[in-house]
């Protein structure tokens, strides 16, 4: 029976009770039956509502803060998003992993288990391209990854640690660890094989590749947790945490930043002269610049005028003494 029945439906079931055709009694057993349901032993579900709308929130968070991780390390936007939240035995999600594709295990404490995450080949290679001075293309998908790139890939997810341990303060004090880098899922075993697990699909993009991560984690490591994935142990001020990952992000983004390097070069000086001039200079030749001497050398940063100094000499090396900040292409003591 629908939930919201038409007048016409009102008034022929009215009209059905009044003539004897059905009882009170027939329609509460029919209800009844309706809401029997079909029940998977082997799929049971061991997380409620609540508990996968808490896991969804600490992984919001924490897909803002491998966006600001991954983005920063890999010089490129890179946007990461809770796609869904399942759970199923871990030996359907195994099946589920292709035969060829990059697992990270994390350790958490002080929990007795791991965390599985599943990288898809068709994103790894873009962020190793990347990671090794190229464009982030797409790169051939069927061959073994080598050690130097499983190294480089094991130091890359090694230090995003901190934006999963970040997310669960809310929930708890765990602290996570990397372990391990795997190719092939058949050489992982986590839990057993019907014991269920909750995974979490992340929707990740670089440029204009696409792919889904997927964090599993068993229950029998989050049981203990339970408890506390529910409303009863969220924060008084939502707020006031949203501002705590704000800032916590703005940190993170400002220690990516300071260890960028940049072209810093002096200008001594500029001039113009003809062309059969400057096919004819031997050596010995003075070229005067436009530069008095008495005026401070611009120091550019790119190709931006960014500050004015003095040249010299330190420790034996020519050197420059900044003096001035150029700000708007006006010099600020």
């Amino acid at each position: 029976m629908a939930d919201v029945l038409s007048q016409s439906e009102i008034d022929a079931l009215l009209f059905a009770l009044n003539s004897g055709e059905v009882t009170a009694e027939d329609m509460r057993r029919e209800d009844q039956s309706g809401r029997v349901k079909t029940y998977d032993f082997k799929r049971a579900m061991r997380f409620s509502k609540e508990h996968i709308r808490t896991i969804s929130r600490i992984y919001e968070q924490c897909s803002r803060l491998l966006t600001t991780y991954f983005s920063a390390q890999l010089r490129t936007a890179v946007q990461l998003s809770v796609a869904s939240v399942d759970q199923l035995p871990y030996e359907e999600f195994i099946r589920s992993i292709p035969s060829f594709t990059v697992l990270h295990l994390f350790d958490v404490r002080p929990m007795d288990g791991k965390f599985l995450m599943v990288v898809p080949p068709n994103t790894v290679y873009p962020m190793l391209d990347r990671l090794l001075g190229g464009y982030g293309e797409l790169l051939r998908v069927d061959r073994h990854l080598t050690e130097i790139e499983m190294s480089v890939l094991e130091r890359l997810f090694s230090r995003s640690v901190s934006a999963f341990t970040a997310s669960w303060k809310s929930v708890a004090d765990l602290q996570f660890a990397y372990d391990s880098l795997e190719v092939n899922p058949q050489f992982i075993s986590v839990v057993n094989q019907s014991d269920v697990v909750l995974v979490v699909s992340l929707s990740l993009s670089i440029g204009n590749i696409t792919g889904i991560v997927s964090i599993c984690m068993p229950h029998v490591v989050l049981e203990p947790l339970l408890g506390r994935l529910s409303t009863r142990f969220t924060l008084a001020s939502p707020h006031a945490h949203d501002q705590q990952m704000d800032e916590r992000q703005v940190q993170i983004l400002t220690q990516q930043i300071d260890k960028v390097q940049v072209w810093l070069k002096v200008m001594l000086g500029q001039t113009k002269i003809p062309i059969d001039d400057l096919l004819h200079l031997s050596p010995g030749d003075v070229i005067p610049l436009e530069q008095p001497v008495s005026s401070g050398l611009s120091v550019l940063i790119g190709e931006e005028e960014k500050y004015l100094g003095h040249p010299g000499t330190h420790r034996g090396r020519y050197a420059i003494k900044i003096t001035d900040v150029v700000e708007d292409g006006v010099a600020v003591e």
